[in-house]
Formats: structure tokens, C-alpha cells, sequence
């Protein structure tokens, strides 16, 4: 029988020796004090290997046979209500009776208290059959934790230390349906002329005489928007000037707004909110992308009001770490998907694999595949490890001083590792998964162009993924942003770390390890050349002012408004943030791994010409654009 999991050596490696298992397992059985839980690392580790692999199986038996029936059979709102193809609620059905919507929820809960990157690795599989049921299936699972998370850092959630289980939370009653497959839920950010531009929301909360909170608005493209609890964010305070501090962010508040009630015979009674209609996309055809509409809508407020931003990009990190996952799987799936064809299509006397531009093709996608692998395995490992040394500091302190302020600086260092990998893992697997279901279709030449084969719909169902949780565009501008305020304000440190990696360019014994450094000098060169481009409209003087005095001279500087050259080359720097950051975890394994040094060599092969180039684009290029985007335009000219 197929399997997805037990034919991919590259992720079972994570699964046996890539992941520093021992501390997160500790924190996920809450120190080992649970008595029902597994007895030992390697016991919960096994244990997350046996359901890996009926995932990788039921993906492989269950969801890839029905994949074009889902693909091709239209979505339809029947009564007011989304209407899936028998297909895909038999595949609901399988996740629902293999209680996969509760891998990652605490026992005392119903859940199987798995880590939350073992969910991620699920996602993965299933995405790598269909990235329209794993897109479903992520909001099960996904806002069932979000919505504990939310308990617990607003306090609303009892923990019974001396037996160590959860007593109660907050939306217990919604995350019991999630889990048991009654329910799903969404997150509802977009709106009209408000994609990106969130301080732009309308939708707003409003809070009666009575302390009920009420949402009215419209929220549109909603991924599975037709479930039942909805994270929502709204607008709650008013804007009284262009000046308001809550004209933007700061007026945004959280909410958790159920959409309907159960009616006695199953069906579901919408008072308050209204399906407006489902968007007929171009992939993604098994997942519903719909509008909805809430007319003063009965809402729970998620922590403080005001906080809504800032509550919803936990969230979002979190999206757009399971975003890496589903595009890691697509990616995984056209690589096996070329491979397999290349391998049986003759031409020209031997089959197209042996062809050298083919296999430059196909090796450069397997590389690729490893490598986004690498960095998202390593960004949601930081993420889950910053979240739950946080909860640990909360619930379980330990009573030695010097113990807690360990923990705390860990906290902080897996946060800002997270932080870090974040936007690139986003990037650079959405990108990617476009770039290979490409070429998919190109190493099957016409046949790929048809629907008899698969590429095309791989290809349909890839395109969104630089697009949803967050454009690219949008994730180049958060990793400039913060790659350059942190030298600026940091600036010691910048000089600290750039040195090192020179230092190691030239004396670090291995040679892997010097190839890295020399990738890392690049990098810094490259922020350095930004930083004084940027900065060198406003003081001359900063081409030769040593790097320590760039904060003291930027005291007032204001990235909205001086950040054009940097924002002209946003994209371009994180693209070179990948080469680097990729490359640093590669090391890192072959340094523990010597079996992963064969990856890291494949990786620089190809990122040391790439990231080369991109220093002499963002170094050499863009005056003439920039001066072009300073003169005054005209008004006539504007509205053309």
C-alpha cells in the first residue's frame, strides 16, 4: 500500500534525529508529570511515528484517489449553505473517525497532546495528496489551539497543578465540536479595500449597555468561512482624526463570533450572519473561499480591546507557518510527479531524465524540497518552543530564581528565531511551489498542458499561495523591516556578527562551514549598503560615520517615510536572507548529521551564484527608478 510517509526518508529524518525532541516533548507532557501520558522521549516519539504513518497512509489510500472527483466537481450554496462534493465529506469523515482534528489538543481535552509541529507534519502529508481538503483541515485542528492559546494568555483558562490537567477554558464548548469533527472554524480578516492594509478595516464591534459585544460588517475571500466559530477582527474604537492612534491598529479588537446555532433536526439557523456567496477560483476547488456578512452579530472579545492586532498575528504566524507546510507538500508532489514521468517518457534514444537540462531540473527540485523542508521544520520547531516555554513560566515556575531567567531568555530566543524564520518560510515555499508545479507541466511537455495528467491542477492550486496568510510582497517587506531596524538599533551587535562571519569566511576548518560564513559576510555587506543608502538622504555624513553611531544619528528616522530604496529592494534581500538562512540550518545538521552535509553542498551550489547576484542587483541598481518616484506627479496624471 502507498504511503506518504514511509517513502519520504527526507521527513522521517526530522521524525528520528533532525528535531531537538527531548525538551519539546518534555514541555508538551508538562514536565513528564501527566500519568497518562507516554514514559519517555523515545516512547512519545514512536508514538508520533505510528500516527504519521497512517496519515501518510490514509493521504496516500484515501485522500489522493478522490483528488480530481473534489477538483472537479463545482462547490454549490444550497438554502444558504456551502454544499462539498461526496467525496470530500468522505474524507472529512475519515480525519473525523481517525480523530485527527484533537493531534495536537491536550488529553484532558480529548486530544492526543501531540506537538504542534507533528500537525504541521500531517499537513504536509495531506498536502501533498490535496492542498484543497489539507487547507480544510487546517481549520479544524488549527483554531481549535488558537482558540485554547487565546484562553490561556487572557486567563480564562483553570489548570489544576497538582494533577496537572486543565480543569476548564474558556471556549471549551467550541473547541469539544472542533475536535469531535462537528464543526470547524475560520479567521476572518479581508475586507473590501482592506486586504493588506489592515488599520483600513470597517467591520465593526460593537459593546452594549448590557456588556455584550455585537460584530457588524462584511468579511470576504474567508477560507472554510462557512463554519461555525469565527476568530473576526473589528474595528471597535472610533476614529476621531487622521491623528487618532486608533484610526489604524491600535482600534482593532478580537472576537470569536459563533456563525449559526444547531437546529434540532442538524440543520443550522443563521440569525445574525449570511453566506453572500462562494468565489469560483481558479484551484483550491475543494475548499470554500466565501463572503460573509454579520448583522449585529452576538461576539466573545478575545483578551483587551484595542489588542485585536496584535492577538490576530499569533495567529497568523501560525498560518503562514501551516501556508509553508501545504506549499512543502505541493512541492513534494510535483517533484515526485516529474521524476516519475521523466523517468518513463523516451526521447532521442534514452528516457527524458538522462537528458542534462531535465536533470538539472529535477535535481534542483529535490534540492529545493529538502530546503524548505529545513528552514519551516526549524521555524515551527522555534515557534512551538517560544509558546510553550511561556506557558511553562505561567503555569509550572519553576522556584529556583536563576532557573526561571534561563527559561525566560530561551523564550526569547526561540521567539525571535520564529520571528526571523517566519516570513521567510512563508516566502520561499509559496514562491517555490509555483516555480516547480511549473515545471512539472514543462518536463511533461504538452501531456502536462492537458487534464489527463496532474500537473495543471498542481500548478492552479499553487498559484495561491504567494498570495493568501500574507503576500510575498508582504512578507519581503516584514523581513527588510526587520533585518534593518534590528542593525540600526542593535548596531554593536551588527558589527559583532558581521566580523565573525568574516573571521570564519577565512579560518573555519571546514570547508562547508567557510562557504556559509563567506554567504553571511554577503548578507551583512548587503544590509550595510541599505542602511546607508536609506539613510543618506537625510544625513550626508553617514557614508563615513562608523556603524556604532548609526542609532544616536537615526533617533528620528522613520522607516514609513525613509525606507524607499530598502523597500525597492525588499524582495531581492529576501531572497538572500533565504540563501543564508537556509544554508545555516543545513550546516547545523551536517555539523550533528554528517549524512546532511551531501544537502547543504547541493543548497550552496546553487544559492552562492544566486546570492551574488542579488548583492550586485540591490547595490547597483534602482537610482533611476527612485528619482523617477520623487518627482511630483501631477494630478492629471495621477488619475491616469
Amino acid at each position: 500500500m502507498a504511503n506518504y510517509f514511509e517513502d519520504n526518508a527526507d521527513l522521517q529524518y526530522y521524525v528520528d534525529k533532525g528535531l531537538d525532541w527531548e525538551p519539546l516533548v518534555a514541555l508538551t507532557e508538562y514536565e513528564w508529570r501527566a500519568a497518562d501520558g507516554p514514559a519517555s522521549t523515545a516512547e512519545a516519539i514512536e508514538l508520533y511515528r505510528d500516527v504519521l504513518t497512517l496519515v501518510g497512509e490514509f493521504a496516500a489510500e484515501t485522500v489522493a484517489p478522490v483528488v480530481r472527483e473534489i477538483d472537479r466537481t463545482k462547490l454549490r450554496v444550497v438554502d444558504g449553505e456551502v454544499v462539498h462534493p461526496e467525496a470530500f465529506d468522505g474524507v472529512i469523515e475519515g480525519m473525523k473517525d481517525m480523530e485527527l482534528f484533537g493531534m495536537s489538543l491536550p488529553r484532558e481535552l480529548g486530544g492526543m497532546n501531540m506537538p504542534f509541529i507533528a500537525y504541521m507534519m500531517s499537513i504536509e502529508l495531506i498536502g501533498r495528496a490535496d492542498v484543497s481538503v489539507v487547507a480544510h483541515y487546517g481549520f479544524h485542528g488549527g483554531i481549535a489551539m488558537a482558540l485554547l492559546l487565546y484562553s490561556v494568555l487572557e486567563d480564562s483558562t483553570s489548570f489544576d497543578v497538582e494533577n496537572n490537567q486543565i480543569t476548564s477554558t474558556r471556549f471549551g464548548e467550541a473547541i469539544e465540536e472542533i475536535r469531535a469533527g462537528a464543526a470547524w472554524g475560520s479567521m476572518d480578516i479581508t475586507e473590501s479595500d482592506a486586504g493588506s492594509d489592515m488599520g483600513a478595516l470597517r467591520c465593526k464591534g460593537e459593546l452594549d449597555a448590557d456588556g455584550t459585544w455585537y460584530v457588524t460588517g462584511q468579511k470576504i475571500y474567508i477560507t472554510s468561512g462557512h463554519g461555525k466559530y469565527h476568530i473576526v477582527i473589528a474595528r471597535t474604537e472610533p476614529v476621531a482624526s487622521a491623528d487618532d492612534p486608533f484610526g489604524g491598529l491600535a482600534g482593532l479588537s478580537l472576537f470569536l463570533v459563533p456563525a449559526y446555532e444547531d437546529g434540532p433536526d442538524g440543520s443550522r439557523v443563521r440569525t445574525f450572519t449570511t453566506i453572500d456567496g462562494i468565489e469560483d477560483k481558479l484551484g483550491h476547488n475543494g475548499s470554500a473561499t466565501v463572503a460573509i456578512s454579520y448583522e449585529r452579530a452576538p461576539a466573545m472579545l478575545i483578551g483587551k480591546r484595542g489588542e485585536g492586532f496584535k492577538q490576530m498575528l499569533l495567529l497568523m504566524n501560525n498560518a503562514r507557518v501551516g501556508v509553508g507546510f501545504e506549499s512543502l507538500g505541493l512541492c513534494e508532489a510535483a517533484w515526485r510527479m516529474a521524476v516519475d514521468y521523466a523517468a518513463q517518457r523516451p526521447s532521442m534514444g534514452k528516457t527524458i531524465d538522462r537528458h542534462e537540462m531535465i536533470a538539472d531540473y529535477l535535481d534542483e527540485m529535490h534540492t529545493d524540497v529538502q530546503a524548505i523542508r529545513a528552514i519551516t521544520m526549524t521555524g515551527a520547531y522555534h515557534e512551538e518552543m517560544s509558546q510553550k516555554i511561556r506557558l511553562k513560566l505561567k503555569f509550572f515556575p519553576p522556584d529556583d530564581r536563576a532557573e526561571v531567567e534561563r527559561l525566560e531568555r530561551a523564550q526569547k530566543r526561540h521567539q525571535s528565531k520564529a520571528r526571523r524564520l517566519t516570513p521567510l518560510v512563508k516566502y520561499l515555499a509559496s514562491e517555490k511551489a509555483v516555480e516547480m508545479a511549473r515545471k512539472a507541466i514543462q518536463i511533461h511537455g504538452g501531456a502536462g498542458y492537458t487534464k489527463d495528467y496532474d500537473a495543471e491542477k498542481l500548478l492552479r492550486d499553487a498559484i495561491v499561495f504567494p498570495i493568501y496568510e500574507g503576500t510575498s510582497q508582504i512578507q519581503a517587506l516584514m523581513a527588510m523591516k526587520d533585518t534593518l531596524v534590528g542593525a540600526i538599533r542593535r548596531p554593536q551587535d551588527f558589527v559583532r556578527r558581521a566580523a565573525t562571519a568574516r573571521w570564519r569566511s577565512v579560518s573555519a576548518r571546514s570547508t562547508l562551514e567557510r562557504r556559509v560564513a563567506r554567504l553571511q559576510s554577503l548578507s551583512f555587506a548587503t544590509q550595510q549598503h541599505l542602511i546607508t543608502r536609506i539613510a543618506g538622504g537625510k544625513f550626508r555624513d553617514m557614508r563615513s560615520m562608523p556603524v556604532g553611531g548609526w542609532s544616536q544619528a537615526l533617533a528620528d528616522w522613520d522607516p514609513k517615510r525613509d525606507f524607499g530604496p530598502a523597500m525597492l529592494h525588499a524582495e531581492r534581500l529576501i531572497q538572500l536572507l533565504i540563501d543564508v538562512a537556509v544554508s545555516e540550518v543545513l550546516l547545523d545538521q551536517a555539523e550533528r548529521h554528517p549524512e546532511r552535509a551531501d544537502v547543504l553542498e547541493r543548497w550552496l551550489e546553487r544559492a552562492e551564484p544566486r546570492s551574488r547576484a542579488l548583492h550586485d542587483r540591490i547595490t547597483t541598481t534602482g537610482e533611476r527608478l527612485l528619482a523617477k518616484l520623487a518627482e511630483p506627479v501631477a494630478m492629471d496624471e495621477a488619475a491616469k
